[in-house]
């Protein structure tokens, strides 16, 4: 990662910490704070990290991804740019005349970089500890949050490969360290690695991984990429950087991966055996549960004479995942339209946590177009595990705009726009009462239906009038002033006396009948962890916390929305997690070592938890 660090160090976005810090929570959460800075803060290069008081061996390289800026750098052309070049290559029109056809192959020539080169030696195989050698505890692994069951490696490229050899596929996974010999494989069930490991069980075999960390980071957006079922994302790095990638052959398994990379782990699974991963405080902003998952008993460890750790933190938004989103979503639009046609555009919100959300514009040109492209996303690929889907038309502001897009989805807002549905769900959210499986929503306002005019209330007016309904009220906020409907924000105490018990959605809705022309959409949460005045983070709890088929509670032309922690019951008997919070003694003692901590960020992106669990 030599030449990632000098790059940054060039266009100025690295900044090199020579304080020594703990593997163990004060690197990751120094991170942490610094990747929610204006602009994605620094890439950070951690030259003495510590493990507790022994020095490790490694520098720590953390927010790579982190900016706009950064991702164009390591990308080596900006995504406009990427996304035209995927699709020249999706156009399969035949050539017409000689011009035509050399124009095809021009534009197909660039395929002769996809195909991996194979080289006998690498620098990542200088130093290597074999068998009883191995130790996992020589590398800085980190452990992000206080509630992770041990340390994760995070920017993980995950090597695998089916049975026969003829399919080949790269992926991102957290890896749990078990023991100094054995790794956590935290795939999901609809991967490729997944549908792999089944392939070697019922053979009776042992499945080959191997893990590269460092050399290229666009080799680790490569991992992530969502590409068809069966094609191999190390191949995308060759097309958009116009280069063959180096691969080398693993010392003891017969994976191969980039020969510029920093570090390598070999090692099989026994498909036999699981073993609880987790808990783990992951991208959701959540601590995801335990759960069982294979176990890759590692064979060799390489790296390079002077090798780069790399690792990324994941949490509540905005984080480094924000950039690498972006440039996934940018580049693989041409894609995602030749399956979605009438697909103008489309934007997956940071704090929508990406799958939770999802915004799309079309050119509608038949009715229940919108409709019919909510269900192809939920049926192809990894968009299949989208949860929320809002479809505006071509006359749609900017997706990126979104106070703009409220007021263009709250004018046309009618309760038959909403469609509630259900499917496969990410394995990582916790709203849904099964695992991976839930309710999904969507919204159409593609087309502008009739909407009446609400009548015009205060938030005091409005509160005033709900207290009356039910004594749990606390607070009441109202987005989309100026627009035809409004959304009310309800905040409610655990109990109410009118309810005789919980407010639940339907005593709640039941009750609220009576103020139908002055609420029209009320989403219910937690008055004593939610600043309504804070609509990022609102965004980010609501969509996080809410299953359709059991939060969503249509009555007349009134929508409720239960997005409120929920308790364990027959209704969703799963329990329910904990947030991502940094801890404050951590905090303080990164302050005490000179590093300055923006207390207004720490607020504003409830980084220490909620605003009344501070």
């Amino acid at each position: 990662m030599e030449a990632t660090i000098a790059l940054l160090q060039r266009h100025n976005e690295l900044e090199t910490i020579d304080t020594p810090l703990d593997i163990y929570l004060e690197i990751p959460q120094l991170a942490y704070i610094e990747a929610k800075r204006a602009n994605g803060g620094k890439a950070l290069l951690f030259t003495k990290p510590m493990r507790g008081e022994k020095p490790c061996e490694m520098p720590v390289l953390m927010n790579v991804f982190g900016s706009f800026r950064r991702v164009e750098l390591i990308a080596t052309k900006t995504p406009e740019a990427i996304a035209t070049r995927i699709k020249d290559l999706l156009n399969l029109a035949p050539p017409k005349g000689l011009k035509g056809l050399l124009n095809a192959l021009r534009r197909y020539s660039v395929l002769r970089f996809a195909i991996p080169k194979y080289v006998s030696k690498s620098s990542a195989q200088e130093v290597r500890y074999l068998g009883k050698e191995v130790d996992l505890y020589k590398l800085p692994i980190l452990t992000t949050w206080e509630s992770d069951s041990a340390p994760f490696i995070t920017m993980g490229q995950v090597y695998t490969q089916s049975l026969d050899g003829s399919k080949k596929n790269l992926g991102l996974y957290r890896l749990q360290v078990h023991s100094r010999n054995e790794l956590g494989l935290h795939w999901q069930i609809h991967k490729d690695s997944t549908h792999f490991f089944h392939e070697y069980k019922r053979a009776g075999e042992k499945m080959p991984v191997t893990i590269a960390l460092g050399g290229d980071p666009l080799y680790t957006w490569c991992a992530q990429a969502p590409l068809p079922h069966g094609a191999y994302e190390l191949m995308l790095y060759g097309v958009i950087k116009d280069k063959r990638v180096e691969v080398v052959r693993s010392l003891t398994n017969p994976l191969s991966v980039p020969s510029g990379v920093d570090i390598i782990i070999e090692g099989y699974v026994d498909t036999t055996r699981l073993k609880d991963e987790g808990p783990f405080g992951d991208h959701t902003g959540f601590y995801t549960p335990i759960e069982p998952y294979p176990v890759l008993e590692i064979t060799a460890i390489t790296h390079k004479s002077k090798p780069i750790y790399p690792a990324t933190i994941v949490g509540k938004p905005p984080l480094e995942d924000k950039y690498m989103g972006y440039l996934t979503e940018r580049v693989f639009l041409p894609l995602l339209q030749t399956s979605a046609h009438g697909l103008l555009d489309y934007n997956m919100p940071e704090n929508g946590v990406f799958h939770n959300l999802i915004l799309a514009k079309l050119a509608p040109q038949y009715p229940g177009h919108a409709r019919q492209l909510m269900h192809a996303f939920w049926g192809v690929g990894q968009m299949s595990f989208v949860k929320h889907a809002i479809f505006v038309g071509e006359d749609a502001p900017d997706l990126s705009d979104y106070p703009a897009l409220l007021k263009y989805v709250l004018d046309r807002f009618s309760v038959k726009g909403l469609v509630i549905s259900e499917g496969v769900c990410d394995a990582l959210d916790h709203a849904s009462p099964e695992y991976a499986y839930g309710g999904k929503l969507g919204l159409d306002v593609a087309e502008k239906g009739l909407v009446g005019q609400m009548e015009e209330v205060s938030d005091c007016e409005l509160l005033a009038r709900l207290k009356e309904v039910d004594s749990g009220v606390e607070i009441v906020r109202q987005y989309g002033a100026g627009a035809r409907v409004r959304v009310a924000i309800v905040g409610l105490n655990s109990m109410g006396h009118k309810a005789e018990g919980a407010i639940t959605l339907e005593s709640f809705a039941r009750a609220c009948s009576g103020v139908s022309e002055m609420m029209k959409i009320a989403i219910l949460v937690d008055s004593w962890k939610n600043d309504l005045d804070n609509p990022y983070m609102l965004v980010w709890r609501i969509v996080n916390n809410i299953d359709a088929k059991r939060d969503v509670l249509i009555q007349g032309e009134q929508v409720f929305i239960d997005a409120r922690d929920k308790p364990q019951s027959p209704a969703h008997p799963r329990a329910w997690p904990k947030e991502t919070d940094c801890s404050k003694e951590v905090i303080e003692r990164l302050k005490q070592k000179g590093f300055s901590i923006d207390e207004q960020l720490l607020h504003r992106f409830h980084i220490c938890g909620s605003p009344a669990t501070r």
